[in-house]
């Protein structure tokens, strides 16, 4: 089944936009709603452009490096991550960041299933609705089963399919897992170089969609 892309919700203004993500930033950086504040330094709420969004990445949790710095990323899987949007014509700047969770858990466990629920209802969910990606791309287990109830990575990488509000989504390993088994990395850049056709394939179905659309108008006048 091919995914639909996008949702159909009214756009929100661009004001509106820039002052939501800053309150929900904000709310981010002061929550205390689970037990994973307790041990943070700083909460990593995601970074990227907020306008006329083509690409969100959403990993697991932040790590060490993104705890003390409040940004996502930045460690040594932050510059693998770099390195592999390169081959496939990507840049950081261009596509948005985040996590499943916004606060490190303790030793980088994973997060638990009631640390996810509230994160994600509060705020990754809200974070997808305002910047209204064409395309997600998850980074990880923890992401893949938030998004799909898919488990297991090795049959679902690679693989389009689409969120419960019809947004395309494509699964993929995530960086750290590179480290722990290096033949992984040949699995994430093929993934990852298949992203900018995608994205020019839902550029296209949403023209033709809207060309129907016009057509349909002009010959029922």
């Amino acid at each position: 089944m091919t995914p639909m892309s996008g949702n159909h919700t009214r756009k929100p203004s661009a004001e509106r936009i820039d002052s939501e993500i800053s309150d929900l930033n904000t709310r981010i950086r002061e929550c205390r709603l689970c037990r994973l504040c307790e041990g943070r330094t700083r909460a990593v709420p995601g970074s990227g452009p907020i306008r006329k969004l083509e690409l969100l990445f959403v990993g697991e949790a932040p790590g060490r490096n993104e705890d003390l710095q409040g940004e996502p990323f930045v460690g040594a899987g932050g510059k693998l991550l770099d390195s592999i949007l390169g081959m496939a014509g990507l840049v950081r700047k261009d596509v948005f960041i985040t996590n499943v969770v916004k606060c490190r858990p303790p030793q980088n466990r994973k997060p638990q299933s009631d640390e996810i629920e509230i994160c994600t209802a509060n705020y990754l969910e809200a974070q997808i609705k305002l910047l209204r990606p064409k395309l997600i791309c998850t980074l990880g287990a923890t992401a893949l089963d938030y998004f799909t109830g898919e488990k297991q990575m090795g049959r679902s990488h690679g693989k389009l399919r689409s969120t419960k509000d019809g947004i395309p989504l494509l699964p993929t390993y995530h960086p750290a897992s590179v480290f722990r088994n290096p033949s992984l990395k040949a699995l994430l850049e093929e993934d990852v170089k298949k992203i900018p056709s995608i994205l020019r394939q839902l550029d296209e179905e949403r023209r033709t969609r809207q060309e129907d659309i016009t057509k349909f108008l002009s010959s029922s006048e």
